[in-house]
């Protein structure tokens, strides 16, 4: 029997109204921090409409639906309101339903800092998986010399400042990127990371195959405590 789950989640924005609903309900905007709306299956419907003050989006993709409500905030600002809803098979536990409000919360998050520090420049996005293993999260953060938010790693795209970190996220800002490695194994998936760069001339391909070497590395990366 399927079931029905719902993520919510309200988010402050450092950018005006006009700029987040360019970043949220434009292909080249959600590609700044998510993924592009060409992304989405073939069945795809996205609804658009102003409401009093505020604009809201729907986008419905299969069996799911993403709603954003944009409205003005105080000062430089917008409010950004968001529901995920949808049905889930039985093959899926409560674990979904938890990982997937973990990852909004890094998307959310990513919006904000693209908006912060990239606002208005078009983005390439890039991604790769690591090989199969649980201690591939591990084994990563330690190649990286286990930093905290704040501290500057070396990545093999250069430089970069870590801008998060939990359980399941580990973010990276450099000067013309946003890098997030995902911890995906309670979903019995490989490690991931996702790259939006808005640099000139950047090619998916070419940030694909670079990660997925690099993390191939760093999966038979042995630590420093053996």
């Amino acid at each position: 029997m399927s079931r029905k789950f719902e993520v919510r989640r309200e988010v402050v924005l450092p950018a005006a109204p006009e700029q987040v609903w360019q970043a949220i309900a434009t292909p080249e905007g959600q590609a700044a921090w998510f993924m592009s709306l060409d992304d989405e299956s073939a069945d795809t419907l996205v609804k658009a409409a102003t409401e009093g003050e505020g604009r809201r989006l729907e986008i419905t993709a299969g069996t799911h639906a993403f709603e954003y409500i944009v409205e003005a905030g105080s000062g430089a600002t917008t409010v950004l309101r968001f529901v995920h809803s949808g049905v889930l098979d039985d093959e899926w536990g409560d674990e979904y339903e938890s990982m997937t409000g973990h990852g909004w919360d890094l998307y959310l998050f990513t919006l904000g800092e693209y908006l912060k520090h990239f606002p208005g420049r078009s983005s390439v996005y890039g991604s790769a998986e690591a090989p199969p293993g649980r201690d591939v999260w591990v084994k990563l953060l330690d190649t990286l010399g286990d930093p905290a938010v704040g501290e500057t790693v070396r990545l093999p795209i250069g430089a970069g400042v870590v801008d998060l970190r939990n359980d399941h996220y580990l973010g990276i800002r450099t000067g013309n990127a946003l890098v997030r490695f995902h911890e995906r194994s309670k979903l019995g998936m490989p490690l991931a990371v996702g790259h939006h760069d808005y640099g000139p001339g950047a090619d998916p391909e070419q940030i694909g195959a670079t990660w997925s070497g690099w993390l191939a590395t760093t999966a038979n990366h042995t630590s420093r405590d053996n």
